[in-house]
């Protein structure tokens, strides 16, 4: 069942599982915390803007400085460390200079080890087994996201209230990911380009000297993503619709477990049917979904929804990573793939902007309406692409 699943994949897979333990067990309680040492929602949303723009930027830079210099692993083990030594230091500091910070090094360090983790797990693939690779570690990624939430349910079910803790806790896997990373070598050598000085906005170039392959895949996937907002709009849709904050945050695990237990199959059979077939499902399945949360008011239907919405998050998320390797140049994977999720990043932050002026202006039911028709527009645009 696992064949085709290498050693480097399961290490790499293990240390995502816990570092996303740590940093989902904090995720429900983050903007909790905050308001309980007096940020406002304001404040809260400027930084959560600042942080994700900086994660997004610093995947293209880094990407760009993992295939110029030839290396990988450097840049993984100091992105999961310097991940797993932030998340307790939120504790420490209540100023919000000093918060700011924090939360933005986390970030920082999410885009110093994505593109490089995600040129290993490339390599470590064919082209026929890429969305197996990847859609493993997404399994297993995800999986961390419903391990988190729910330990943070349980411990503020026995100690309410008692955030700090949990932010004490949260090394604890995040450690465990550090120590692991330690069993991963270099093992390939890449070529390294004569003289290229790498700036910070580098990989932007990239776009130019990417194929038009790329280039089209890349455009019809972000137009997609700039209606596809934060998954806290339909949490709020369900909390409006009565669910209580119990429910909510359970039906947020349901979601991530629907995406880890999927994943895998999903990209075990992406890869027999084709990389695009499987996105587009996905855009399918996300269109449906948004109907739906337009149109349903019953607590019960949105447990079938948040499945399918599941079921999306396993045909997209590692197929489309799998789709962008393999129509990108081996020595620019780390390039093409952090050029990549940069610009994803910087259109989910407009998206989740987009999508609070949409509500507040004409409504939840319009929000989610827009959305499920761009996603069939990105749809019909994707399906006109070459597979390959």
């Amino acid at each position: 069942m696992f064949k085709h699943i290498t050693r480097v994949v399961w290490i790499l897979s293990v240390v995502s599982l816990f570092t996303d333990v740590a940093s989902e067990m904090l995720y429900p309680i983050m903007p909790i915390y905050l308001k309980s040492i007096g940020f406002s929602i304001l404040i809260i949303g400027i930084l959560e803007g600042v942080s994700e723009a900086t994660a997004g930027l610093s995947k293209g830079y880094f990407g760009k400085l993992s295939d110029a210099t030839g290396k990988r692993l450097p840049f993984v083990q100091f992105g999961y460390i310097l991940s797993a030594v932030a998340k307790p230091m939120t504790a420490f500091f209540v100023h919000p200079i000093w918060i700011f910070f924090v939360r933005t090094t986390d970030r920082f360090a999410k885009g110093i080890r994505t593109g490089a983790r995600d040129a290993i797990l490339s390599d470590e693939a064919t082209p026929e087994t890429k969305g197996t690779v990847f859609g493993f570690h997404r399994a297993m990624d995800t999986l961390g996201a419903a391990i988190g939430p729910t330990m943070a349910l349980i411990y503020l079910y026995y100690f309410p209230r008692d955030y700090i803790t949990l932010f004490y806790i949260a090394f604890i896997p995040g450690f465990i990911a550090i120590i692991t990373t330690l069993l991963l070598k270099e093992t390939k050598k890449h070529d390294i380009p004569t003289h290229e000085k790498v700036t910070f906005f580098s990989f932007l170039k990239y776009w130019k000297q990417s194929s038009a392959a790329y280039r089209q895949l890349t455009l019809g996937i972000l137009i997609f993503t700039l209606f596809n907002s934060s998954d806290v709009f339909l949490l709020l849709k369900a909390k409006d619709a009565g669910l209580d904050d119990t429910y909510v945050i359970g039906i947020y695990i349901f979601y991530n477990l629907v995406y880890a237990l999927f994943a895998y199959p999903v990209g075990l059979l992406a890869d027999k049917i084709g990389l695009k077939r499987m996105f587009l499902i996905g855009l399918a399945l996300f269109s449906i979904v948004y109907f739906g949360f337009s149109f349903n008011t019953n607590i019960y239907l949105f447990l079938g929804l948040f499945f399918l919405y599941g079921l999306y998050a396993s045909a997209t998320e590692g197929v489309s990573k799998a789709w962008i390797s393999n129509i990108s140049n081996q020595k620019d994977t780390a390039t093409a793939i952090g050029t990549f999720t940069a610009l994803q990043s910087l259109c989910t932050m407009v998206a989740s902007s987009l999508a609070g002026v949409i509500w507040f202006g004409l409504g939840a039911k319009a929000l989610f309406i827009i959305s499920a028709v761009m996603a069939l527009v990105a749809l019909v645009y994707l399906s006109r692409l070459n597979d390959k």
